[in-house]
């Protein structure tokens, strides 16, 4: 895993700061410490910090091709380079090298744009090609790796894998997005393509770039996406065999590497079912590493113990003590842009925990969005038989009424709190499921924002984004057409941006067997009812598991990373909270209402309501605003 940066010059063949170049390239230096390198030719300079994984000796980048027509700079991994290499060797190309770098430079030269179409992995990468004029940027299927961009007003066209590369840049406009900022307290990240700032952008997952020098004019294209067309149904016993076994085949392809190697083992499904896999391909013990937490509620620890006795694992244990807040004042530098999912705290210590053993770990993200494990998918079908019951001049102004007339209960047992449901099935399915996912509610960001910011936004809302990608799915089925929002806006904008950087800050990679692309198209595949069977999620998944793992690790109730951030802001955070929220940054940047700050601030401590997802919202927002302000 690397990290890589660029300077192109569109209009021209203008030198290029070497200095300021290197500075890019070092702001990057946590993702790469093995290694780094630099490239400059007129108009042109490439970045690249180096983890050293497979060919360790050699596969150093930026890399140039034998005929020097053509560089590049590269993060991620391809993981049927080995196939590739032999076409290629058989098309006349010869290799120096052992690494999956090689292939990729030689694959553009041999079917150029549509060499993304034969890699299969993880990457984000950028290549120049001389005789062409051309530079040409990539990002993996799914977004397991980032990558940034943007023009400058002098011509200059940059690129780098996490923003603070962009931010090093003098000449780059940091005016902040207000369409952004609505975004990010709508979902609590910032979706693709979009950033904090108005002028850069991420290249959306599944995308590529070109741009000819001495052409202003560009445009991202799509290459991939995915397909949810049911195929022919077979039995369920076929259907769970051939699951597994292209699970295993996705693992196995994983776990080659020159470095140790391990698994995160959180206790659920998805992991557990990583580390089985594993363990049935390894003649070693498969190293393994979870944390537990002090309050029972959060811990899954017994059940990760479990599963690492079942399969002689070499397992780490790391308890993380309950009030551990400390990183707190780190995730600002660590994100570059506002980002509030407050997991991001115990997944940064457990890649601390598995980097003093390993080098690369395999996890089990992606299990629910691709087979229907979280149970707001659950709920979103209720609601939806709702509304195919009651017509919506009739299901609207009913439970529009009844969702504004029942108590906002936030202490009351969760039984008695329907105020949302009934609120969400008022609503068509798309803003019905924005609701549900939703960190600030469109009322509370409506009474949250500055007249001037509501001014600003011109009528936009963050739902739009949600409509953006309807308009293009593949489907209409509606849990099919869920999924399909999550793979394109909460996974790469949430689940694997918090992995890449959690992981990246300890020079850590991560991979990720269940969004192998292949796999991910034949799961997309599976009749709806297969993932999501009454109130089982998941369902053809842990049935094909059964003779993997126990029925206490499957088909018990899902629980995650979560962080008591009720307590640490009625406790040891009271006075922290009070300082960020009502302090100068926010007070007077213009962007929020301050009385409605106050009475957020005072009635969570009180107890009235629980503005625990909201506080810390704002809490991350205002620690970006700081640090941005000192850069």
């Amino acid at each position: 895993m690397c990290g890589i940066v660029g300077i192109f010059d569109i209009k021209e063949k203008r030198e290029i700061n070497r200095d300021l170049l290197s500075r890019m390239n070092e702001t990057q230096f946590h993702r790469g410490p093995d290694e780094g390198g630099l490239h400059i030719e007129a108009g042109l300079g490439f970045g690249h910090r180096r983890l050293s994984i497979i060919d360790l000796t050699s596969g150093r980048q930026p890399m140039v091709s034998r005929d020097k027509n053509a560089v590049l700079t590269y993060n991620g991994e391809v993981y049927n380079f080995p196939e590739l290499r032999k076409e290629l060797e058989a098309l006349g190309y010869t290799f120096d090298t052992h690494c999956d770098t090689e292939v990729i430079l030689y694959g553009w030269q041999a079917w150029g744009e549509s060499c993304v179409d034969k890699f299969r992995g993880m990457f984000a990468f950028a290549i120049w090609d001389r005789d062409r004029q051309t530079l040409f940027l990539a990002r993996d299927r799914l977004g397991v790796k980032p990558l940034y961009y943007a023009e400058l007003p002098n011509g200059q066209f940059i690129f780098g894998s996490e923003l603070k590369s962009l931010k090093e840049h003098p000449e780059l406009p940091k005016e902040l997005d207000p369409t952004a900022i609505e975004d990010y307290f709508g979902f609590g990240y910032i979706p693709d393509p979009k950033t904090i700032y108005k002028n850069v952008h991420k290249l959306e997952p599944g995308y590529c770039l070109t741009i000819k020098r001495g052409s202003r004019t560009y445009q991202p294209r799509q290459y991939w996406d995915v397909d949810f067309t049911v195929r022919p149904p077979q039995d369920e016993q076929t259907t769970g065999a051939e699951l597994i076994e292209r699970l295993r085949e996705a693992v196995k392809i994983r776990m080659v590497a020159d470095v140790p190697l391990g698994a995160f083992l959180s206790g659920g499904v998805d992991s557990s079912a990583i580390v089985a896999m594993m363990a049935e391909l390894s003649n070693d013990p498969v190293n393994t590493c979870s944390i537990s937490f002090g309050d029972p509620a959060f811990n899954e620890s017994q059940f990760a113990a479990k599963v690492a006795e079942r399969y002689h694992t070499s397992h780490r244990l790391s308890q993380v003590d309950p009030d551990d807040f400390s990183l707190i004042d780190q995730l600002a530098g660590l994100y570059d842009e506002p980002y509030a999912d407050s997991s991001a705290l115990p997944t940064y210590r457990v890649c601390e925990l598995a980097k003093k053993q390993v080098t690369v770990v395999l996890s089990g993200d992606g299990g629910d969005e691709n087979l229907a494990g979280y149970r707001r998918y659950r709920w979103h079908s209720y609601e939806e038989q709702m509304r195919s019951w009651l017509p919506a001049s009739i299901r609207k102004p009913v439970f529009d009424l009844l969702g504004r007339v029942y108590p906002k209960a936030d202490w009351a047992p969760k039984i008695f709190r329907a105020k949302s449901t009934l609120e969400s099935i008022s609503r068509d399915s798309m803003e019905g499921y924005f609701h549900s996912v939703s960190v600030l509610s469109n009322e509370l960001r409506n009474s949250l924002f500055s007249d001037q910011l509501k001014r600003d936004l011109q009528g936009y809302q963050a739902l739009e984004v949600f409509r953006r990608h309807v308009d293009k799915a593949p489907t209409d089925n509606a849990l099919s057409l869920v999924q399909y929002l999550d793979i394109k806006t909460y996974l790469p904008g949430d689940i694997l941006t918090k992995v890449d950087r959690a992981s990246m800050a300890h020079a850590l990679e991560v991979r990720v067997p269940l969004l192998d692309h292949k796999l991910v198209e034949w799961m997309a595949g599976l009749q709806p009812e297969l993932k999501l069977k009454g109130r089982e999620g998941k369902y053809i998944f842990k049935k094909s598991l059964e003779n993997y793992l126990p029925n206490d690790i499957l088909y018990r109730p899902k629980m995650g990373f979560a962080v008591p951030l009720n307590a640490w802001f009625k406790g040891p955070l009271k006075h922290k909270v009070r300082e960020a929220l009502l302090g100068e940054t926010m007070m007077q940047c213009g962007l929020f209402d301050q009385e409605f700050l106050r009475q957020m601030v005072s009635q969570h401590e009180s107890g009235l309501r629980d503005y625990s997802s909201p506080i810390w919202s704002l809490f991350m927002f205002e620690a970006f605003l700081k640090n941005n302000n000192t850069q």
